[in-house]
């Protein structure tokens, strides 16, 4: 029997209709897999808790100068730790158990935690131009390692910095002339350096930055029978660092 055209046509109609299921059926399912599978892979190394009081105990200073390198490394590889910000914002709400305290110069070029590969809770911060000490400072060392258990402090200077800069050109405007003086001590000890003492000799100003970093680190020691004391029972470690502005490495100055 032979079809009449408008059957034909309906049976052409249904074929095409039938392919196109048959074709986009697997790509839907493939989709749908890829969306479950996406949903179910977490990096192996997401932080997602904050340190505890335990996990802080158990650490020594020794070890923590140890993390803060192998965290410095993966800065300059550009392979940071996977972190939930927000879960770690919760479960840091509920206390604060960090390892440590670094002591940097406010420049905008060192981001402490980053230069670090540590978050939220991990590290206490204190931040002025040339990282120096005061009584302000000080106090706050003293929380971070007698109250809240820290087990290291870090002194770190960076090159090129401006605060030490000033310092050599004796620099005096408003409140910074005063803010200088703290720094002026590793400016004169520095002068035993062989060269042009100026601050466009980048030889002299990382001179000067460095022992201007072991300044500070005496001085904390001299002005803090606290930390001093913590520091001659091995309960802490006060050392410096270096920050290149170049590279991002940080050299510890034991």
């Amino acid at each position: 029997m032979k079809k009449t055209f408008p059957a034909i046509i309906a049976a052409i109609i249904i074929t095409a209709i039938t392919s196109c299921q048959s074709a986009t059926q697997p790509k839907t399912q493939a989709a749908d897999t890829t969306t479950a599978n996406a949903a179910t892979v977490t990096p192996a190394h997401l932080e997602e808790k904050v340190l505890t009081a335990e996990e802080q105990k158990a650490l020594t200073p020794d070890s923590v100068i140890q993390i803060l390198k192998d965290g410095n490394k993966r800065f300059m590889n550009n392979n940071f730790t996977s972190r939930d910000n927000p879960a770690l914002v919760k479960d840091a709400a509920k206390g604060q158990y960090p390892m440590a305290v670094v002591l940097s110069c406010i420049d905008s070029r060192v981001p402490v935690e980053d230069v670090f590969d540590r978050g939220i809770g991990d590290i206490f911060v204190a931040r002025v131009a040339g990282n120096f000490v005061n009584e302000d400072i000080l106090g706050s060392m003293e929380y971070s390692c007698k109250v809240s258990g820290a087990k290291l402090i870090v002194v770190m200077g960076h090159e090129s910095c401006g605060a030490i800069k000033a310092t050599i050109d004796n620099v005096k405007l408003g409140n910074i002339t005063a803010m200088l003086t703290k720094i002026k001590p590793a400016v004169v000890v520095s002068q035993d350096f062989k060269g042009d003492k100026t601050s466009k000799n980048h030889d002299f100003v990382d001179y000067v930055a460095k022992n201007n970093v072991k300044n500070t680190i005496e001085t904390i020691k001299a002005k803090s029978p606290t930390l001093k004391e913590m520091a001659d029972k091995g309960e802490i470690k006060i050392v410096g660092a270096y920050y290149n502005l170049n590279t991002g490495e940080v050299t510890f100055l034991e």
